[in-house]
């Protein structure tokens, strides 16, 4: 489903191209006129991530930023900052009340997308966390954890000199601060997981920045790790590049302390906030909502899950799809090969689940042999796509037996979507009658309710 973005902005006209421009790119605008409107709005209808004009007729971008950052409701939605404005002090106080980022009027059309898809894919992931932790707290089988607010430790990755000394200056004070001048040194030091942050100057002259920031979200020990890139501003596209791997955040020069302080505080924020988030979900995860066997959330997380996430997606005006399916003539595998056999099936067939889905969605174990994936904002097809990717996954790779033999597995699936008065329990029983379907029409395929 697109992403729902909420425009705060008095001036028709400028509402008019800018709500044009998003919709062209397949985002869902929304538009408040003014501040008070724009806080009950994102209250509401729950966007993915604000635009918000600088100058406002009731109360200024400044104030709605902060309240914004002080309802739990609203707490964590992205913030762009549009303004004629470009004195320093302004992105500074902006950055203070909690804006994520600034775009300066005009406002150019790669620039803006690059920064709105990167702030929704951090928020995507937020909000499941988030979700997930809920669900473990409700029952009973996880708890919050402090968010440590000390220093945070940085690694800097810079040879020029000018970049070196306005870094020292902003941070070494307040961060734990290391500088390393060689790229691939760097990248070898960031993957010993001792740093909260990397900044990393896209002009090096040694090394090209895009490749050290590609290095590290390529590496499993980095993938996590947020980078803040130093670019120029007449260099605007490389940027872009940067925000396309993956970059959380950047500063151009010339390098305003103040600035650097901000970004990297929030950047740190963030990343233990989210930290804090899979240590709660860990938890719950170790406190018997996984099934034994299979490592898949078993059938009680499942439930209370799903409510969650149909309420969710009620109140955001947006879809969930469940997908329910079953191995197809599991008991014949158990007769012919023994339940050690079995056991090693349904492993596989939920490693193979896993694989197959994205981050934000969720694979459990119903029961038996039946599996259910719940697949947040997704629509009909959308579910339709993913299901058959999962059903190739199983009927085109024989599965291994600890006997070195191998067995044909195929699965049958049932697939649905939210309604507006949906429960979770509807919700499985529209898929469990839609698998029954597929089953009774020959196996090894799909069917929709």
């Amino acid at each position: 489903m697109p992403a729902r973005v909420l425009v705060v902005d008095d001036t028709p006209l400028n509402v008019k191209l800018l709500v044009a421009r998003l919709a062209a790119e397949y985002f869902e605008p929304i538009v408040a006129t003014g501040g008070l409107q724009a806080l009950e709005m994102a209250a509401k209808q729950h966007p993915d991530i604000v635009l918000l004009d600088i100058m406002m007729p009731d109360i200024d971008d400044f104030e709605v930023c902060r309240r914004l950052r002080a309802d739990p409701a609203t707490a964590e939605i992205p913030i762009v900052m549009v303004t004629a404005l470009s004195d320093p002090a302004d992105r500074r106080r902006g950055l203070e009340c909690g804006a994520d980022d600034f775009l300066t009027k005009p406002i150019d059309d790669v620039a803006l997308f690059a920064r709105v898809r990167s702030l929704v894919r951090l928020k995507t992931l937020t909000d499941e966390l988030r979700l997930r932790a809920k669900t473990g707290a409700e029952l009973g089988v996880g708890e919050g954890a402090a968010v440590d607010t000390g220093p945070g430790r940085v690694l800097a990755v810079v040879d020029d000199p000018i970049a070196r000394r306005r870094l020292v200056e902003a941070l070494a004070s307040n961060q734990r601060l290391s500088v390393e001048s060689d790229a691939a040194r760097a990248v070898e030091w960031a993957k010993s997981g001792a740093f909260d942050l990397a900044v990393v100057d896209l002009a090096l002259g040694s090394s090209d920045g895009l490749r050290v920031c590609s290095a590290l979200r390529a590496a499993a020990e980095t993938r996590s790790l947020p980078i803040l890139a130093i670019g120029d501003a007449d260099a605007r596209e490389r940027v872009v590049r940067a925000l396309e791997f993956g970059v959380a955040d950047y500063v151009l020069r010339p390098l305003d302390p103040s600035e650097i302080i901000g970004r990297v505080r929030t950047q740190i924020r963030r990343k233990r906030y989210q930290e804090g988030l899979r240590a709660s979900y860990g938890r719950a995860v170790e406190m018997a909502v996984t099934d034994s066997l299979t490592g898949l959330f078993n059938r009680r997380y499942l439930v209370t899950h799903l409510d969650k996430a149909i309420a969710r997606a009620i109140g955001a005006g947006r879809p969930v799809a469940v997908a329910m399916c079953d191995i197809d003539r599991f008991k014949a595998i158990n007769d012919r090969h023994g339940h050690q056999a079995g056991d090693r099936v349904l492993t596989e067939f939920a490693r193979r689940l896993g694989m197959g889905i994205r981050g934000v969605d969720l694979a459990a174990r119903y029961g038996g042999e039946e599996f259910v994936v719940v697949l947040p904002d997704t629509d009909l097809g959308g579910a339709m796509i993913v299901a058959e990717r999962l059903r190739k996954a199983m009927a085109e790779t024989p599965f291994a037996l600890e006997s070195g033999e191998t067995v044909a597995v195929t699965a049958s699936f049932g697939i649905t979507i939210s309604r507006p008065d949906d429960s979770g329990a509807a919700l499985i029983a529209r898929a469990d009658k839609a698998l029954y379907a597929a089953k009774a029409a020959g196996r090894d395929r799909i069917e929709a309710d």
